[in-house]
């Protein structure tokens, strides 16, 4: 039998300055910790792969290394982690040159020695946070680049040999108006060669925030939800008249240039978080690491093989409906356990996160996983939704309506 697909997250959670907006797990003032958190890391890597029975079912087809800035820390920190993962992953079904390995990057924060190393480990996709090309707008959020240096980064990447490259812009910046958002869409497309995948977040303004701070103080105004939505349609009809799929609700991708580790939870396949504030999914338990890097540390130093049975029990105990509560407070130390699935909860989530896609949840699909026949099995909630126009059924597929594109998180709550 085929072993089952599964991504390993690597978190870097290092900044030079943290923005704005963020309220990802990531530090700005904490560089001294740098070498002794990669060396965690590397102890989390070695505990998973040298037990043979925690991942001896599984092929490893993505990498995807996340922050923070991951580019911000010195280049060899990097290739240790990924030469590490190469010499554990000799036997994997996949070729380790052949998983796609994603790296997020920074303006500024990468020359071009920094970036043959990554190539050269085996990198082989990069993700440029830009957010926008305007200079006013990424002071108000905090980021510490210009599109200067954007275009520097990407044009140094095109040369040592990148063909597979992410730009991140985001919408619903305060001050930010329609026309910006053209003129940023209309400079990213006209780069020669033109980015394989483009990203196009909603500004969301989360509780603690510096933004959140700003606008509660009247200092920054939060944008009209029409004139986002607005943003929203004219990206979306941008894009895909220059060539790129709509694959996901912010995604969008040249042809087979899809982020297949992105892909590949949606399809509620499995992965392994690597690093403090990573989070896991494996038979059915979601569990995650501390969003503290001195406790994460710590905790990695107690990491033994005892936990790791200990998961693996969990598991079982879950298939066989008899959890023991014990297990968990075992675990606790070193992971926290964030959800036990049982199978209607994994039905539930397959549909919530199906529904992120534009394509949608394919039946014949969730039939082949679940048996049941999803239009049955959820005929309440689709019904509701159908009528609403949020949802339609288009022969296979159910999936979101251009109302259910404005209005997903609607959609989405009918399956939490």
């Amino acid at each position: 039998m085929e072993n089952k697909e599964l991504g390993i997250y690597i978190h870097i959670p290092f900044c030079k300055q943290k923005c704005y907006y963020c309220d990802f797990v990531s530090f700005s003032n904490k560089q001294n910790l740098v070498e002794i958190y990669i060396k965690a890391v590397k102890t989390e890597i070695n505990h998973y792969f040298d037990n043979k029975k925690m991942l001896e079912n599984y092929n490893v087809t993505t990498i995807y290394i996340g922050g923070g800035t991951p580019s911000y820390i010195d280049s060899q920190y990097i290739l240790e982690i990924l030469k590490l993962l190469e010499n554990k992953l000799k036997n994997n079904q996949t070729k380790f040159r052949d998983i796609e390995i994603t790296i997020e990057i920074n303006p500024g924060t990468v020359n071009k020695e920094k970036l043959e190393k990554y190539k050269k480990a085996k990198i082989n996709r990069l993700s440029i946070g830009l957010q926008t090309t305007k200079g006013n707008l990424l002071k108000e959020i905090g980021r510490i680049h210009t599109f200067e240096n954007f275009l520097e980064t990407y044009n140094l990447a095109n040369l040592v040999g990148f063909d597979n490259i992410n730009v991140d812009l985001m919408i619903g910046l305060p001050n930010q108006r329609i026309e910006d958002i053209k003129e940023s869409l209309h400079q990213i497309i006209g780069l020669k060669p033109a980015p394989t995948h483009i990203s196009v977040y909603s500004l969301i303004i989360e509780e603690g925030t510096v933004i959140e701070k700003l606008i509660r103080e009247n200092k920054l105004q939060e944008m009209d939800e029409n004139l986002e939505r607005n943003m929203y349609w004219y990206v979306k009809n941008t894009l895909e008249l220059n060539g790129y799929i709509h694959y996901e609700i912010s995604n969008f991708a040249k042809k087979r240039k899809e982020s297949k580790h992105n892909i590949n939870c949606w399809l509620q396949k499995e992965y392994i978080g690597i690093g403090a504030a990573a989070h896991s999914y494996l038979n059915g338990v979601r569990y995650s690491n501390s969003t503290e890097i001195s406790a994460y540390i710590t905790r990695m130093n107690q990491l033994n093989e005892q936990v790791i049975e200990d998961i693996l029990k969990l598991s079982d105990n879950i298939s066989n409906n008899s959890i023991e509560t014990n297990l968990e407070e075992q675990i606790e130390p070193i992971y926290e356990i964030e959800e036990i699935q049982t199978l209607e909860d994994k039905k539930k989530e397959y549909m919530l996160l199906g529904l992120r896609k534009i394509e949608g949840v394919q039946i014949s699909k969730f039939k082949e996983k679940y048996v049941d026949n999803p239009i049955f099995l959820f005929r309440k909630e689709l019904e509701k939704l159908v009528s609403e126009d949020l949802l339609r059924i288009d022969g296979d597929y159910i999936k979101l309506t251009n109302k259910g594109l404005d209005l997903a998180n609607i959609v989405w709550e009918e399956f939490v």
